[in-house]
Parts: structure tokens; C-alpha cells; sequence
């Protein structure tokens, strides 16, 4: 098979790309280890910029997004049993997110890929790529027994953290840059209304709270947790007494309770590779970074890298240029770095760490005061939620 671009991954960021060049005229496959059924059965955030809800609306995949997502003009940060709130809109001159969950943004892209006759090929087994230090990169893949080749002009990896793409890379080629923290977030999905119509990050002495939600009718809550718990030992009535204990008096009183559809406890760590290009091999979202999440910058920068990919592709195809794709991997990396500092800065101050000791949880705490006081601070904190500007 020959096409112009192979894509290795169905997440969102491999059928984003997917989209787009669908749209511009340029051939595209992709390729996806797992089903279909289980691509969307991953559970993730759900948490919007404004640029990925504008590229949403670019890949023409926006209608059932502004249908049933949720605008969220601020956030509510806790801390010694009070609320406060950061009103985003009001501090960026009216811009917002949406909540909007990563499953049904796959679901959108993937109807839409398929309405469009674009091939995907799931369940594609023992993927390999080749020769991207050269003009004709070549994919290999086996599919019912079969082994099959696809020639192309450039790679699109976008098959995440444990993905082909990055660990075909040559020894040497790629430095990675990563931080591993010392707890995890046990976070528990249920059928209940939310406890606030906006996001809720709670600093408790108990652990790190957060209130979030997929719609009104279905909320996703986190704890803190040391990373050697067992999901077996946090039964839902437990879950929810200990998410009690973090709140404030007035979102304790008022929470739903249910029993949990999903229930997890997630690892965290930072993590960023360098580059993210390689002759004709493109990374792009959790195949080159993984940031933590208490930014909600995840499936943001994916889509991000996505834009910049697009645009590189789409102007090399249409003026013969490699301007932009020679630009790619500087324009993802520094939008990274920038999302990685505020989500480390989000982590330490909303955290109790196991060796913060007394003097440090002093500095969290006033740090926590001056932010919430200081118009400077929260527009700094509001910019950065939002979305920072694009390099274009």
C-alpha cells in the first residue's frame, strides 16, 4: 500500500491528525494495536482548551461537543476549609474550557473517519517502522496472520507512551526528561450529579481532592493516595467518606453519592522526550510527553502538537516546503515545558508531598493565600488553564 501519511495510533491524537489531513486532500492510514471497542473504553480527561475545541470545530467533529459539552468560565481551589474562586473568563478577557470527555471526542472522530471512508486498521499487530532517516519511510504491520507494507512519505507517531514509534528510535537519538512522583490519584467515575458546577481542587492535610465531572448527570472524582494502595482496599463507601473529609463543609453536605462505574488508581509522572522529530518520523501527544494532570493539560497538548503537525504537513504538501516541519519539534517542545511548569507548579501547591516538612507546608500555604489574592496571580494561573496562544 502507498499513502502519503501512516499513523500509528487511534487515540484521539492519531485520529485528530487523521481528520485533518482527510480534509486537506492528503491520504492518510492508520494503524491501532487494539480494538476499536477498546479505544474507547479508555477512560480520561475531559477537560477542553479553547484551541482544542477550535480545532475540533476545524476537523468539522464540533457540533455534538457544543451540543452537550459544558462551558466553564472559572474553578474553585480549597484550602483551609474554604472555597475560592478563579474566574477564568473574567481574568483572560472571556476565554473559557469545556468539559467534554476524551471518550466521546473519540467517538466523534471516529464516526466521522468512518463516514468518510478514511481506512483504519485495528487490531494491527507487530507494527514496525523503517527507513524514516530516509525519502520512502516504510510501516510494516501483520493483520489475520498476514504481514503487510505500507510505503509513505512521512510517520505520524502517535501511539503513546508505550507506543513502536519512540522505541524505534536509534539509541542516543532522544533524551528523555522525566519526574516520577511519590502517590498516586485513586479516581472513581459514578452516575451522579456533581457536587459543583465547576471544578473543585481541594488541598487538605488529609491529600489532594478533586471534583470534576463528564456532564451533568455523570462525575469523576479523585484522592490522593500513597502509590502502594490496592484498588481492593478502597471499597466506594470508603472512597466516599474520604473524599468527605477533604471538602469543604458546603460541598460535603451537598454531594451524590452512587456506586462507581470505574475505578482506578493511576501512577503519576511527568515526562518529556526531546526531540520530537526524526527525518520523516513525526511524535506527537503521550508518544513524546505525559504531563501531569492536576493542569489538565494532557489531552490539550496532544491536540496541540496535532495543530502544529497539520500545518506542517498540509504547507509541505501544498508549497513543497519543510519549513514547517523543520519547525515542528521546537514550536511542540516549548508549548510542553510551558504546560509541564504549570502543572508542577499546580502539583507542589495543591499536594501534600511525604517530605514537604513544616517549613515547606508553611510556603504552600501562603503561597496558596497569595494566589487567591492577588489579581496578578490568578490571571497568571487563568492564562495558563485556558491555554496559552499558539506559536503560528
Amino acid at each position: 500500500m502507498r499513502v502519503q501519511v501512516a499513523i500509528i495510533g487511534a487515540g484521539p491524537s492519531g485520529l485528530l491528525l487523521g481528520q485533518l489531513l482527510h480534509r486537506a486532500g492528503i491520504e492518510a492510514v492508520i494503524l491501532e494495536r487494539k480494538s476499536g471497542e477498546y479505544v474507547l473504553g479508555r477512560i480520561r480527561a475531559g477537560v477542553l482548551e479553547q484551541g482544542a475545541v477550535d480545532l475540533l470545530d476545524e476537523a468539522g467533529v464540533g457540533a455534538r461537543m457544543h451540543a452537550e459539552g459544558l462551558v466553564h468560565g472559572g474553578i474553585h481551589l480549597c484550602f483551609d476549609g474554604e472555597r475560592h474562586r478563579i474566574d477564568l473568563a473574567g481574568l483572560t478577557g472571556g476565554k473559557h474550557v469545556t468539559v467534554y470527555g476524551q471518550t466521546e471526542v473519540t467517538r466523534d472522530l471516529m464516526d466521522a473517519r468512518a463516514a468518510a471512508g478514511a481506512k483504519t486498521v485495528y487490531e494491527a499487530e507487530d507494527v514496525s517502522v523503517h527507513g524514516f532517516d530516509t525519502d520512502s519511510p516504510v510501516v510494516r504491520y501483520r493483520k489475520d496472520g498476514k504481514v503487510h507494507e505500507i510505503t509513505c512519505d512521512f510517520i505520524a507517531g502517535c501511539d503513546g507512551f508505550h507506543g513502536v514509534t519512540r522505541e524505534s528510535l536509534p539509541a542516543g537519538a532522544v533524551r528523555n526528561y522525566e519526574r516520577v512522583y511519590p502517590f498516586g490519584w485513586l479516581g472513581v467515575l459514578a452516575d451522579v450529579p456533581p457536587v459543583s458546577d465547576e471544578l473543585i481542587y481541594v488541598n487538605h492535610p488529609r491529600g489532594f481532592a478533586l471534583c470534576s465531572m463528564r456532564s451533568m448527570k455523570r462525575s469523576r472524582y479523585y484522592v490522593q493516595v500513597p502509590l502502594d494502595e490496592k484498588i481492593e482496599s478502597w471499597p466506594d463507601d470508603r472512597f466516599w467518606t474520604e473524599l468527605k473529609s477533604r471538602l469543604d463543609k458546603q460541598a460535603a453536605a451537598a454531594i451524590v453519592t452512587g456506586p462507581s462505574i470505574e475505578k482506578s488508581i493511576a501512577p503519576l509522572r511527568s515526562f518529556v522526550a526531546e526531540p520530537m522529530r526524526f527525518g520523516r518520523l513525526l511524535l506527537a501527544g503521550d508518544a513524546a510527553h505525559i504531563v501531569r494532570p492536576t493542569g489538565a493539560k494532557g489531552l490539550n497538548l496532544a491536540a496541540s502538537d496535532v495543530r502544529y503537525h497539520s500545518r506542517a504537513l498540509i504547507d509541505h504538501y501544498r508549497a513543497g516546503s519543510m519549513k514547517e516541519i523543520d519547525a515542528y519539534s521546537g514550536k511542540c517542545l516549548r508549548r510542553v515545558w510551558k504546560a509541564v511548569r504549570f502543572s508542577w507548579w499546580m502539583t507542589s501547591m495543591m499536594h501534600r508531598f511525604p517530605d514537604t516538612g513544616e517549613f515547606g507546608q508553611k510556603i504552600q500555604e501562603t503561597e496558596l493565600a497569595y494566589l487567591v489574592g492577588s489579581k496578578a496571580a490568578s490571571t497568571s494561573l487563568a492564562e495558563n488553564y485556558v491555554g496559552l496562544p499558539f506559536e503560528d
